[in-house]
């Protein structure tokens, strides 16, 4: 730290320097992120009120009606507007809320030994995170040929040590969404927790549907769900950090608070993992939640669609690669029976594509900012390094 200060012209001059090294939204290169740039009303907003604290909401009860009332809006998207809530720091911790809450429910239901949650073995890495965290043991159940977890896999893995199930409705590397009616089926007949990884497809799956897409229920609809997990930050645009965890009822809270006896604000129980919590990236969710509404959303869920497609045809036409699975959403899946994964996405790098990469296929993200035009150039690139390849 400097002893008398820098001037901010000067500060500002070094941040354009260093800063310069990052890729950004605007050029459409980035590829793989499950962020995009939020909306203008969102960015104007969090320099506004960027003081307010919804770790100490008795300072600020409006910030915390916001919230309350974000939850509603989020509620009702996922077909249960009596569900209850936070906006957290992301998907990360909404899963870990989610876990913890499960295994305080489960584990009075278990006779000793440690407490076992099943999983897909598409599940994202915040579910072992959660594992660690909560002494709880993950059990990894296989996937169909759809990238879908297999439910009588699932019936098969349940013992007397099994408290939770978790299912994903638009999985990490694929955006594929798990048979959600048969877990809840299953959870309601062995009175098992199911909670729902939707941190992606929460924000995309509704509008789908109202687009005329046929997918599953994978939502408050099915009366096996006890929580989702939903990140407004991600399809939602707004900003970070803006996670969702959604419960079916207050009682999965009411019963798995802390309670903070020396805030300013008064004494304050809640259940979840950070204490002081930004009011302006809530009010910032709310008013883009309001702002673009049902229609706003769907039209930019159907533009992103179109942009997919377009990107699932022009990879169809490149020889050496091909799609992993169909798309369900806006993610594609790159992968390839006769060249180098791991070659081709350090061939996109240099040209400054980033795209997702896992252990066998590359991961497409069509966020707001990627465009038509991103995409061309995208494939034609894709299509040269591919026959330098052979």
């Amino acid at each position: 730290m400097n002893q008398s200060g820098v001037p901010q012209e000067k500060i500002l001059e070094e941040l354009s320097e260093k800063l310069n090294k990052d890729l950004t939204y605007e050029s459409g290169k980035i590829l793989g992120s499950m962020c995009t740039i939020p909306h203008d009303l969102a960015r104007k907003l969090m320099t506004i009120y960027l003081e307010k604290n919804l770790g100490d909401p008795g300072l600020f009860k409006g910030t915390q009606e916001i919230e309350i009332e974000t939850i509603k809006m989020l509620g009702s998207l996922l077909n249960n507007p009596k569900s209850w809530g936070y906006i957290v720091s992301g998907g990360t911790e909404g899963n870990i809320v989610a876990m913890r809450i499960a295994r305080n429910i489960g584990r009075t239901k278990i006779r000793g030994g440690t407490p076992e949650i099943i999983i897909p073995t598409s599940a994202h890495i915040s579910f072992d995170k959660a594992a660690d965290l909560l002494g709880i043991r993950l059990v990894r159940v296989n996937l169909d040929r759809e990238y879908r977890v297999k439910p009588s896999e699932v019936k098969k893995a349940i013992t007397d040590k099994t408290i939770a199930i978790v299912g994903i409705a638009g999985t990490t590397s694929l955006g594929t969404i798990d048979p959600i009616e048969e877990l809840s089926e299953i959870a309601l007949e062995k009175n098992l927790y199911l909670h729902i990884d939707a941190a992606f497809g929460g924000m995309v799956i509704p509008f789908l549907e109202r687009l005329g897409y046929k997918l599953p229920k994978f939502d408050f609809r099915n009366q096996g769900v006890c929580s989702i997990t939903i990140d407004p930050h991600k399809m939602g645009l707004a900003p970070i950090p803006a996670g969702g965890i959604l419960f079916k009822d207050r009682t999965y809270i009411l019963e798995n608070c802390f309670e903070i006896p020396y805030l300013a604000g008064g004494t304050y129980a809640h259940p979840i993992i950070l204490g002081t919590r930004s009011g302006a990236a809530v009010i910032a969710t709310w008013a883009t939640l309001k702002h673009l509404g049902i229609e706003g959303y769907t039209r930019i869920v159907k533009n992103c669609m179109e942009v997919t497609h377009q990107l699932e045809k022009g990879i169809q036409q490149i020889k050496n690669v091909e799609l992993a699975t169909k798309p369900v959403m806006n993610i594609v899946g790159i992968t390839s029976k006769k060249l180098d994964i791991c070659q081709i996405d350090q061939e996109l790098r240099k040209l400054r594509w980033a795209l997702g990469k896992f252990e066998n296929l590359l991961r497409i993200v069509v966020m707001p900012h990627v465009k038509p035009q991103h995409i061309q150039q995208f494939l034609a690139d894709l299509e040269q390094i591919t026959k330098k390849s052979k």
